[in-house]
């Protein structure tokens, strides 16, 4: 276990931006917005249902190190926790994660008093631009920023429209895009993990959303007998009888044993090794050269004059 230890170098890099620390527990006014304030990590908890993971992964253990040499060079955002002496994270869960792996025992935050709603909004834009984000968490992000939004009174939960979408929702997915991705918060967590996984499709998704629980267990279910995932159009189907109240587990497993264009096996052969045969050759004539010969191949050899005797 690493030695715990106050955050290193901080005060040289508040001095070269020209702010001061101020200890958290010194009854000083720490709610100003623009204030820098040394924090026990003791006192911080995550975001209550945040949608982002914490993973310790690669990056994690290479910012804890970072961190470990050169301190926390961007703040953690925080807001007072009604109903407690501890504050809630907006963001910085990763680089708070990445200081406890570090050793460090406080960290600087900067102090905002927002409600929630206001600050589900910050927090959800503020993670939006991390690289590799799970659609689950893109899901329930977008699900959490709509419903603050709807709180706010600037929106009802039908009005994920293109403007409110551009300016509220989000400033890179189109309206349907965000619908979407709402939509995977109906997914039950086994199917959410195909969609992690990148295993599934984010329409099919989307299709399989519309199901019940019930049914979903089964798409699951016949998936792992089947060894395969729903196709869009298969996905597409089962969701029209469902809504027509025709949608049986048997369906589903007759829809999931058909064969999918996809993956009927095909031999493939690379150009280059073709062209050593067919030299001179574009790819549509050796094909037609193939087929031309092995439909030689298939007629029947002609006898000759003395077997036909």
């Amino acid at each position: 276990m690493k030695e715990k230890k106050p955050n290193p170098n901080w005060n040289s890099v508040l001095e070269a931006i020209g702010a001061k620390p101020k200890n958290a527990s010194d009854g000083e006014n720490n709610s100003e917005p623009a204030a820098i304030t040394m924090m026990p990590l003791a006192r911080l908890r995550p975001f209550r249902e945040h949608p982002y993971q914490v993973r310790e992964d690669a990056e994690l253990v290479a910012l804890s190190d970072s961190i470990e040499q050169n301190g926390i060079l961007s703040p953690i955002l925080v807001r007072p926790l009604e109903g407690t002496d501890d504050y809630e994270i907006i963001s910085g869960h990763r680089r708070a994660k990445a200081a406890e792996l570090a050793g460090l025992t406080e960290v600087p935050v900067i102090v905002t008093d927002i409600d929630r709603d206001a600050a589900t909004v910050q927090m959800v834009d503020s993670n939006l631009h991390r690289e590799h984000l799970l659609p689950s968490e893109k899901a329930f992000a977008y699900k959490m920023k709509m419903e603050a939004i709807k709180h706010q009174g600037r929106a009802t939960s039908d009005q994920v429209g293109p403007k409110l979408t551009v300016q509220r929702i989000s400033e890179g997915d189109s309206a349907s895009q965000v619908k979407r991705y709402i939509r995977l918060t109906n997914l039950i967590p086994e199917l959410l993990d195909y969609m992690d996984r990148g295993e599934m499709a984010l329409t099919v998704g989307e299709a399989l959303s519309y199901l019940d629980e019930e049914m979903q267990y089964a798409v699951l279910e016949a998936m792992g007998e089947q060894e395969c995932t729903p196709s869009l159009s298969q996905a597409c189907r089962m969701k029209k009888l469902f809504s027509d109240g025709q949608l049986t587990e048997d369906d589903i497993f007759d829809i999931l044993a058909e064969e999918k264009a996809n993956q009927r096996e095909m031999v493939k052969i690379p150009l280059d090794v073709l062209q050593l045969f067919f030299p001179d050759y574009t790819p549509q004539q050796i094909r037609n050269a193939i087929v031309r010969m092995l439909e030689q191949q298939k007629k029947p050899p002609k006898r000759s004059r003395e077997e036909e005797r």
